[in-house]
């Protein structure tokens, strides 16, 4: 079974990175946290890859290849597609199956409860499920997992609401598709999701 994971997330740029924190922390606190939180989550999936023989990808949004490498290392690395959320997954997973994996799962990097055993898990499940979702306390999600292709799980979603995963899952009995639910996890987002920081270790 070849894996591969996929992390989205962008550059830190003042202005332009976690824009609903900036009323609390500021351009450059809210870019600064976006730092930490990108480095614990690519650092935890580097280890995880190397253990467990899977690809790691990186795709990213804003700077260059360049930038990327120099912040978080020698890592692959893929610009971001144009589109939404969804178009943009979409194209990341199609992707990595062209390339004959056979289990490809998406994270983000604003959830720092996100960690190697949660990845074991939903890799362990895919080859029993279609889908394989980890729900985030906003009612978004923090991962998602496929072994096929399956674009209609992420069309005509409300992104960055609190229905992304409801109509996910409503994506999925309407396609007859099995699903496997993680253990939800608070995503950083706005000022309120803050405090939910102290319960796990950034870098300095």
């Amino acid at each position: 079974m070849k894996k591969q994971l996929l992390i989205f997330t962008r550059y830190p740029e003042p202005g332009k990175t976690k824009t609903r924190l900036v009323p609390a922390l500021g351009d450059d606190g809210a870019a600064q946290l976006h730092r930490q939180m990108a480095e614990r989550t690519v650092s935890m999936a580097a280890s995880f890859a190397k253990a467990h023989d899977c690809a790691l990808t990186i795709y990213y949004q804003g700077g260059r290849v360049s930038s990327m490498k120099n912040w978080l290392g020698d890592h692959a690395y893929q610009e971001q597609y144009p589109g939404d959320l969804g178009q943009r997954l979409v194209q990341g997973f199609k992707t990595s199956f062209l390339a004959k994996n056979s289990s490809v799962i998406a994270v983000g990097t604003d959830c720092p409860g996100l960690g190697n055993d949660l990845l074991v898990k939903a890799f362990a499940a895919l080859p029993k499920a279609d889908v394989v979702l980890g729900p985030a306390f906003d009612g978004g999600y923090y991962l998602i997992g496929l072994s096929r292709l399956h674009a209609e799980l992420f069309t005509d979603i409300d992104w960055g609401t609190g229905s992304v995963l409801s109509q996910t899952l409503q994506k999925a009995d309407q396609n007859n598709l099995t699903s496997t639910i993680l253990e939800p996890l608070h995503d950083i987002d706005r000022p309120e999701d803050i405090k939910h920081l102290s319960y796990h270790s950034l870098p300095e």
